[in-house]
């Protein structure tokens, strides 16, 4: 016989049991729930497709545009002159330094002339030695004269009886030799004047002197320096002409030296003034060329004004050089004629299409405008870059990309000088789409 306790616990007992079957349906209730909602919305975002794309335009401009080349080099003056010395000796006296300004003619040094006065002295002295022996056989030569026609005579009135045959001979042979020692002695003299002249010449350039107006750039000389002028002449002075104007020495490489001629204008910068940019004009385009690791170049020289003198020898410089310019010509951007709509429309087909798309995109393929020497271009020349043949820029028309046909000029990279009869100023070109999706 059950008790009431029983009951109880058997109650207890069924309770919990539809507890447990009522929590495991809910779980179950929810998993459902959470994964239909997932697949709703998986499948929403997968069927999501784009719109269409979103173009990017900008106006075509009026301006100027330039094709340029960029290079480096060295700026020097127009003329640099080296003073050295042509005798040795000991400095005595440097009379400039380095920044002096100097004209023609001005002493810069002087070297002890101790050693060539002396010389000098000497051959002053052989020259008077010399010039004494030609008196004397002057006289002698004047006396054996004199000799040989007083025997003539007497041999004449005595009809030959006296002086001898002998005494003839004898007076003739010195009369010759009376000839030969003024002859020897006027040899002499000529001797003694040139050594003469060159010691005084010596003497003279123991004073260093500037052959122009200038600059002193570099001394390399002080007093009580021994200058040894055997072989070679020392370098003591280097002097620049004129610092107002001066030349940039660029290397240009040979595939743009085509394109460099003279007169064309050119700017620099220099590290010193890194806020300035100088003008210059290329004034020389050499047909010599130099091999530099392995790159052929040809020396341009540049003419700069320095009128300020900011600028100094030996300062490097970068300069663009303008080979072709355009003025008051319609400009658009480089961006334009890279458009092309196709790309945009490519980015509305099925996802399948757009991994071919993408795979077409990584494939290489051969290099575009049959550019493939690997000739250096221009600053500015666009790889791709076709100057003077037909292209396409795209224009907005009831929102769709229409074609508008142009040629082409020269690029700078960022903007193309281009004409059309169907272009105009702030005409709307595209430069770029984007795809928008809902």
């Amino acid at each position: 016989m059950k008790t009431e306790s029983d009951n109880d616990l058997a109650d207890i007992i069924q309770s919990a049991h539809r507890s447990k079957a009522t929590g495991r349906w809910i779980s179950l209730l929810l998993l459902i729930a959470i994964g239909v909602g997932a697949y709703y919305w998986h499948r929403s975002n997968s069927e999501k497709q784009p719109t269409g794309p979103k173009f990017t335009t900008q106006k075509v401009s009026r301006g100027d545009i330039a094709l340029t080349i960029t290079t480096t080099g060295t700026l020097e003056p127009t003329n640099q002159v080296t003073i050295g010395s042509e005798v040795s000796g000991t400095v005595e006296e440097v009379y400039v330094d380095i920044n002096d300004r100097v004209t023609k003619g001005q002493a810069l040094a002087k070297l002890d002339p101790t050693k060539l006065t002396q010389q000098a002295e000497q051959n002053r002295a052989a020259l008077r030695a010399s010039e004494a022996k030609v008196a004397q056989a002057e006289a002698s030569l004047k006396e054996a004269e004199a000799n040989l026609k007083r025997l003539q005579q007497l041999h004449k009135v005595s009809n030959g009886r006296t002086p001898s045959q002998a005494d003839l001979d004898s007076a003739l042979a010195t009369l010759d030799r009376g000839k030969a020692d003024l002859l020897s002695a006027q040899a002499d003299v000529s001797q003694n004047q040139a050594a003469l002249v060159s010691a005084e010449s010596d003497l003279s350039k123991t004073i260093l002197t500037s052959p122009v107006d200038g600059v002193v750039l570099t001394r390399s000389v002080e007093p009580g320096q021994t200058v040894a002028a055997q072989f070679t002449a020392p370098e003591l002075f280097i002097i620049a002409e004129d610092l107002s104007s001066m030349v940039l020495t660029v290397a240009v490489a040979e595939a743009d030296i085509g394109r460099v001629e003279d007169g064309q204008e050119a700017n620099f910068t220099v590290d010193a003034w890194p806020k300035r940019t100088f003008s210059a004009e290329v004034q020389t385009v050499s047909y010599g060329s130099e091999i530099t690791d392995n790159v052929v170049t040809y020396e341009t020289e540049l003419a700069v004004s320095n009128t300020d003198h900011s600028l100094r020898p030996g300062m490097t410089a970068t300069a663009t050089i303008a080979v072709a310019q355009s003025k008051d010509v319609l400009l658009v951007p480089n961006t334009a004629l890279r458009f092309d709509p196709k790309t945009a429309m490519a980015s509305q087909a099925p996802a399948k299409e757009q991994k071919k798309s993408l795979l077409d995109s990584l494939t290489p393929r051969p290099p575009r405008g049959g550019n493939s020497g690997g000739r250096k271009r221009p600053e500015g020349e666009s790889p791709n870059s076709e100057e003077g043949k037909p292209q396409i820029v795209w224009t907005l028309t009831d929102g769709h990309p229409a074609p508008i046909r142009v040629e082409t000029g020269i690029t700078n990279g960022r903007f193309t000088e281009v004409s059309g009869p169907d272009l105009h100023v702030d005409t709307e070109v595209i430069t770029a789409a984007q795809t928008s999706t809902e």
